[in-house]
């Protein structure tokens, strides 16, 4: 009998962004220097691709050090769901982007879990948001990628979903949960490339990042491959082929 991962559902990628590599308080909280998000989280196998830049939150100020604490005081998390870390991205002024390139193989659905929550800086520009707080909104969008390379998605979009974070506080994380299946269907070899974008609310974060390859929409499966590893088209061909013959 195959796996339960074997079965219809490949785990791509697993994170929860809390074991950064090198994180450097660049002051609120924040490590906001180039390229951060592969300086804290790419591996040998795995590299985000991003426009401008995305940001690393200390949310519980663990790694302060030195440095000064976020809005003066530091992030409020009430539900705890973001842990010490999580991704900020700006949808004004600049427009952000994250990009994480697989292979899907011929599987029907990108799947994607995450954590968003509308927040803000008190500096490095900030803030972003009015006084009061507001809502965010983000954009997953599926790109072809018949090349292959790391890249923040063009060309052919695939599908594409909206979700929404509740409204808070310039200070305070909110989390909404979101899990969505994109569909892969029209692309060109199995190369696909998922754009996170931040559409509106100023500043946001996400966490708790589950992706996974499935022919069913919204399955995120049991068994993740290491938090970062990079499946390509031979794994997924071969998870494909027991699937088949498990079921012939």
């Amino acid at each position: 009998m195959a796996s339960p991962a074997l079965a219809g559902t490949v785990v791509l990628y697993d994170q929860d962004f809390e074991n950064p590599a090198g994180y450097v308080n660049s002051g609120g909280d924040v490590d906001i220097r180039a390229d951060t998000i592969n300086l804290n989280y790419s591996t040998p196998d795995f590299l985000f691709a991003q426009q401008f830049t995305t940001e690393i939150l200390n949310i519980t100020g663990s790694n302060r050090g030195g440095g000064t604490a976020a809005h003066g005081t530091g992030f409020k998390d009430p539900s705890g769901t973001g842990g010490n870390f999580s991704v900020g991205m700006l949808s004004s002024r600049q427009n952000d982007l994250v990009g994480l390139s697989f292979d899907v193989g011929d599987r029907d659905f990108l799947n994607i879990g995450i954590d968003i929550s509308a927040v803000d800086l008190n500096n490095f520009g900030g803030p972003f948001q009015p006084a009061g707080g507001a809502q965010a909104t983000f954009r997953f969008t599926l790109f072809d990628n018949p090349g292959g390379a790391r890249n923040t998605g063009s060309g052919t979009v695939l599908s594409t979903v909206d979700a929404t974070t509740t409204f808070s506080a310039r200070d305070t994380f909110d989390w909404t949960r979101v899990v969505e299946g994109l569909s892969t269907a029209g692309n060109t070899n199995g190369n696909v490339t998922l754009q996170i974008d931040l559409l509106s609310g100023g500043y946001a974060s996400f966490d708790n990042l589950r992706i996974a390859a499935s022919d069913d929409d919204g399955d995120l499966g049991e068994i993740p491959l290491p938090a970062g590893a990079w499946l390509f088209l031979s794994g997924v061909a071969l998870a494909t082929r027991l699937k088949k013959k498990a079921t012939a």
